[in-house]
């Protein structure tokens, strides 16, 4: 049983660094909005099981980038919050994903009901 146990740690110990570091660089994809499919490109550095980076979409004026707050990893889950401008301030959305190789499959929540999408690394 000990050594179950151990193998078990011993594999969550080596595998758990590896995730971390597969989702460092960019990730890009595309959700749908109001005004058709929008581009949301996502920099992402991982650093053990907190995550930071920035939220990058398109605005009336251009690109519009917003850091992310709150970033957790556990396991092949991510979650993290980031602001937007909206028309009567800012919004907080709520994002959460489930990382697969070079993918990962996101879900958006804010003002309104949930909104799915996938992520590509891009580099």
């Amino acid at each position: 049983m000990r050594r179950l146990v151990f193998l078990a740690l011993l594999t969550l110990a080596v595998t758990a660094p590896a995730l971390a570091q597969d989702i460092n660089g960019v990730w890009r994809g595309s959700i749908e909005g109001r005004r058709g499919p929008q581009e949301i490109s996502f920099t992402f550095k991982a650093e053990g099981s907190t995550l930071t980076g920035s939220v990058t979409t398109q605005g009336r004026g251009g690109p519009m980038e917003n850091p992310i707050m709150e970033g957790k990893i556990e396991g092949s889950t991510i979650s993290f919050q980031a602001t937007q401008a909206g028309r009567g301030g800012e919004i907080t959305i709520t994002y959460t994903g489930t990382i697969s190789g070079t993918e990962i499959k996101m879900t958006r929540q804010g003002r309104g009901g949930p909104t799915e999408f996938v992520l590509k690394k891009a580099s």
